[in-house]
Parts: C-alpha cells; structure tokens; sequence
C-alpha cells in the first residue's frame, strides 16, 4: 500500500500554482462563463448524454489523471518497443515499395504519400497478403477499405446498415464500449446477447432475434469478438464458431468480427477466423493495426466482400458502399499513416504474428503472473472469482461488493491502483460486481505491487 494517498490537482491546488486561474479578466474567453450556456444537450444529437460516449473519454483519461497510480486500466500496447526511427524506417521502406515494385516515379510517390489520396486505402493489397499470411484468408483486394483506426471500421459499416427505425443490432454482452457508442452515434439500437461460457449463447442469440422480429424489429448483424474478447477474456471454439456461421446463414443476419488480439495467444495459436471459415459471405472483418503494428498510427480495415444490388440493376461491393460513407467522414485515411502500417508488413513479410513475437511473450508472462497472483491472494475466497484467459489483454474479477467510478476514484486516491469498472461494457444494468484488470501495460514487480494494492482494496471492503 503506497504511503500516502494519491490525488490530482483540485481546483484550490490549480488557483496555487496559477493566481490568475479563476480571475474572469485573465481567464480563457472560452472557458471564463459556463454559467450562461448558449446551447443545451436537448438541441443536439441524444447520444451526447448516452453514458457510452462517457465511458470512452473516462477510460482513455483515467490514466493520465492519476499518473502516479499503477494502472492495470488501460487496454494499450506495450511500450518497451516504440522507437521514433522505426517510424521513419517504414515510411522509406514503404516508399522503396511504390517506387521498385509498383513502378511509381519520384513524383507519383510524393503525390501519393502527401496529396489526397484513395479513399477505400493505398494499403488494402498489402492489407490482403498479411490476411492470406496470417489468417489463411483469400481477400479480394477492392473488398477492404483502410480506416481511420477499426473504430472508423465500425462506425461506417453500422451508418450502412441502419436503414430505418426498425433495424437493431446484436452484441455479445458484455461488449467493447466503442461499438455501443457508434451505434448510438447511429440511432441503432444494440440488443445484448449473453456470452455464456463458450464466449455467445447461441440459445439466447437464436431467441433474441426471433424476440426482435416479433416486436416488428429487423435484425441487421451480430458483432463478435471470438478470440480474446474485450472486455471478458473469452473465446468461442472451433464448433461454436461453425454453429455460430450456421446460424447466421439461418437467420440472414451478417456477423462482424472483431479481432484485434488473435495475434496474442498463449503459444498454440487461435482457431481459424469466423471470416476465414465463411463461404457465403455472412462475415464483415474488422481489423486494426492499433495493437500489432502503432497505435498512433490510427489504422484499421473492414473487408466487406458482400454484393450489394444497386438501383440501376448493377451491383457492386459493400466495400464500395462503405467507401461513399467514408469520403463524407474522413475522406480518406492518412496515407502517411497507411506508410507507416504498410512498411511494417513489408518488413515482415505481412506476417504481424512473426512481427508481435517479443509482445506476445510479454503479454503471456504479464498473464500468468497477474493469474498467480490473484490464486495467492485470494485463491479460496468464497466471494472473489476471476476469468482465466489463454491470451489477449483482459482478466475479469467478480467480487462481493458494488464496483463503480466513485469505487475507482478511491482506489486510485487511497491505494494508487487502477482498473476498470466492468459496469462501463453493459448497455443496459450489468456488471456492478465486477472488475477488468487489463495485463498489458504493467509488467514484473510493479504487477505484484498493483495486486497488493488491490487487495488492500479489497480488505478495506471486507474481502
């Protein structure tokens, strides 16, 4: 237990350090009046009160308000190997690319990294070499679109399937906060789907749609997160996965595939993709580069391989009708950024399991250590239980007590540990007995000394 209790600066403690904080005739013009609003939360969008758009600017700042406090919060890559020139590195690696092996000259390289750019990506044949490598997947190159992070993925292809008022869609509950909040950005409705042991409930999935159609509702797809899901730490076998395509055709609903931590097993690899085993194009896969390549980078992609019929007779790709959405949104994605991505896969040799080998290793000893150390400090406790995952990032903690922010507030304060309220991954009442340790930002003795924390935490709660 740290020796003092941790604090951030009240308001007291800024006007100290600054006297001309709070006086109106120095202060910020944009910040000296919030008595006098000039627009209400009534007059704009209703996600902007929706507790999921809350919950993602609370889970990425929560850190950087306590920075003295041992964060098993955040679920960010490690640091260890971040390295300004390999930035540089790639983006040359990648201009050497475009100009020896696609044959561009000095300026159609310049004017390809610097100008605008294609909107559906300057990476997507790169993107679809890693997925064969990796995934044993075969990806038409024009059905993946280059996003601005998976979250810009997710957004465009729930903007493409919201159609009307009836249209709802389904996630395993509970579910990454991100995509409860696109929805909502959307006006789509999220209907919750019990995970159950093998990582869905196929029974509640089957019953929740066929509840849906009754109420006159349209099922439009199911996201998944079928390897090491955030927030839970599940899995969903090889059987469940074939189950959960067969359903899928069944019902003629899509299934979006989430997969940003496949790559971080426990060393005997992950079953195929959802994608990789569907053969009727029922899966959209959302990927990102966050985690194995930079998360500065702010790269990710859909593969949208669907046909879509078009109103003229023809018909096209789901990649190009999320392509038209993304030109009104971002434009295009960063082609600086897609360089950067794109000279890590050259490097190589499109293969981020190879690439991720020291990571991996690293999140595997920060797993079994966080999972020993919660056997010897609370192994037999009757009221204390805990998720035990194979990979990924995330270790679950049910307890005995109510958790919240107000519960994490104090935690950092008092013992200077943090975590994440598990409430924050439900979209409706859920999770209040619940904790999310992430495994991946603290590493060797200070995951020891962030667990003693938190079982002085625990004991001043009755544990």
């Amino acid at each position: 237990m740290p020796d003092a209790p941790f604090a951030d600066p009240t308001t007291a403690d800024l006007t100290a350090m600054d006297p001309t904080a709070m006086d109106p005739t120095t202060a910020d013009p944009t910040t000296a009046d919030l008595t006098t609003a000039d627009l209400t939360t009534a007059d704009l969008h209703g996600s902007l009160e929706d507790p999921a758009l809350t919950s993602m600017n609370f889970l990425n700042e929560v850190t950087s308000r306590f920075p003295e406090a041992l964060s098993f919060a955040p679920g960010r890559p490690v640091e260890h190997f971040f390295d300004l020139e390999s930035v540089h590195h790639r983006l040359r690696t990648f201009s050497r690319h475009l100009a020896e092996e696609r044959g561009l000259s000095d300026e159609e390289v310049r004017r390809t990294l610097c100008q605008y750019g294609r909107t559906k990506g300057i990476v997507h044949e790169l993107v679809a070499r890693h997925l064969a490598r990796d995934h044993g997947l075969t990806v038409d190159p024009e059905a993946v679109v280059i996003t601005v992070g998976c979250q810009e993925a997710m957004f465009l292809v729930l903007r493409a399937l919201r159609a009307s008022e009836r249209d709802v869609l389904l996630s395993v509950s509970p579910m990454y906060v991100g995509l409860t909040g696109a929805a909502r950005l959307v006006d789509l409705p999220v209907l919750p789907v019990a995970a159950g042991s093998a990582g869905i409930d196929l029974d509640d999935l089957t019953a929740t749609i066929r509840a849906a159609r009754a109420q006159g509702l349209r099922p439009r797809a199911c996201y998944v997160m079928p390897d090491f899901a955030n927030p839970s730490g599940l899995s969903i076998d090889l059987t469940q996965r074939r189950a959960l395509l067969a359903l899928a055709e069944r019902e003629s609903i899509l299934l979006l595939e989430d997969n940003p931590y496949g790559v971080f097993h426990g060393g005997d690899g992950t079953p195929p993709t959802l994608k990789a085993l569907d053969t009727t194009r029922r899966v959209v896969h959302l990927g990102s580069f966050a985690k194995t390549v930079l998360p500065g980078a702010r790269v990710g992609y859909a593969v949208a391989d669907q046909r879509v019929a078009t109103a003229d007779g023809g018909s096209g790709l789901f990649a190009d009708q999320l392509s038209k959405i993304k030109s009104m949104v971002t434009v295009n994605t960063s082609p600086i950024a897609q360089a950067v991505v794109g000279g890590a896969l050259l490097e190589h040799d499109f293969s981020l399991e190879r690439a991720n080998a020291r990571e991996r290793e690293i999140y595997r000893d920060n797993l079994d250590r966080v999972l020993a150390g919660l056997r010897s400090r609370f192994g037999g406790h009757p009221g204390i239980t805990w998720s035990v995952p194979t990979g990924g990032f995330f270790v679950c903690v049910t307890v005995p007590f109510t958790v919240d922010d107000a519960l994490l507030e104090h935690s950092a304060r008092r013992h200077g540990v943090l975590w994440t309220p598990m409430s924050h991954f439900y979209s409706a009442a859920g999770g209040t007995n619940s904790l999310r340790l992430s495994v991946s930002s603290l590493t060797g003795p200070a995951i020891d000394d962030g667990l003693d924390r938190l079982a002085a935490l625990f004991a001043e709660q009755g544990c």
